[in-house]
Formats: C-alpha cells, sequence, structure tokens
C-alpha cells in the first residue's frame, strides 16, 4: 500500500489488464538481478574501484533496477483490480470507461478512455484518474457538467455519452 502525503495509506484501482502488466514488468526486472550481479563482479575484477566506470555504471544500473522493483510492487500490494462488470457498466464514468464530452465554450467534442496511471497515453486518448479531467469525470453520469481547472482558466464539459 502507498501512504499520500499526509502519511494514511492508499489504494490503487487498476483493470486486471494493468496488473498483469505490473506483474510481468516485475518479473523482468527480477530477472536482470543476476546480470547485473555478474556485471558488478566482472568490473570489481578489474581492479581500482575508485576509477572504475564500468563498475560504477553497473552499481548505478543495480539501484536503479532495485528502485523500479520497489515501485512495482508497491503499486501491485496497493492494487484494487477492477472486475469486468464494473468497468462495463455505462450509468457512470469509472476507470476503463470511455467518456465523450463537449467543451461547452467551444463546442469542441473530444472523446477520452479512462485509464490508471501506468496506462496513461495522451496520444491513444487515454488520461489517467489522477488528471484534471479524469478526475472531474470519475463518477459523473451522462448528461452531466464537469468543470476542469486548465491552464485557460475554468472550462466547462458536458458528458455526452459514456461507454
Amino acid at each position: 500500500m502507498e501512504k499520500n502525503f499526509e502519511g494514511i495509506f492508499t489504494m490503487t484501482k487498476m483493470t486486471k489488464d494493468t496488473y498483469e502488466k505490473l506483474k510481468s514488468k516485475l518479473a523482468e526486472l527480477k530477472k536482470k538481478r543476476p546480470v547485473i550481479s555478474k556485471a558488478i563482479g566482472e568490473a570489481r575484477e578489474a581492479g581500482d574501484l575508485r576509477e572504475n566506470s564500468a563498475y560504477h555504471a553497473a552499481k548505478e544500473e543495480q539501484g536503479l533496477n532495485e528502485m523500479r522493483i520497489r515501485d512495482l510492487e508497491r503499486q501491485i500490494d496497493s492494487a484494487i483490480v477492477v472486475g469486468k462488470d464494473e468497468v462495463t457498466r455505462n450509468d457512470k464514468v469509472r476507470m476503463g470507461s470511455t467518456v465523450k464530452l463537449i467543451d461547452i465554450e467551444s463546442e469542441r467534442e473530444i472523446e477520452y478512455t479512462i485509464v490508471p496511471e501506468i496506462d496513461a497515453d495522451v496520444l491513444e486518448n487515454k488520461i489517467s484518474t489522477d488528471s484534471p479531467i479524469g478526475g472531474a469525470v470519475i463518477g459523473a453520469k451522462q448528461g452531466e457538467v464537469v468543470e476542469v481547472e486548465a491552464p485557460r482558466g475554468l472550462v466547462k464539459y458536458k458528458i455526452v455519452e459514456i461507454k
């Protein structure tokens, strides 16, 4: 479980696909441990460690790898896997929902899929529940107007469709 800024443990909702991706990435990183250890051992045998760039590079790689492992373990431990039935209900916006919005002022239509932070990709119109728009639409129903604080000021979106 992760702690928020107040030190309270938090859980993270994610789809089963996201959960499986995290577990797969974790397994890959754990497989790298012996390879990195071997590189450290070989570099150590090369002599003076103070000026051994291969040794320092391998140690840095080990530190980064361990940091990623800890981060993924934290995410997996704090995961709440959202079931298909919860994602496919269209009565309100949930993680996994695709939502069509209209900017009330410009009348521009946009469509986003609401995903966990790890799956967010603006180029694919996948936004996180932690993004300003994602946070504003979560739990809202079709026809509702939500307000989003954007760099250009307060933007109002009407939820046209939830899939």
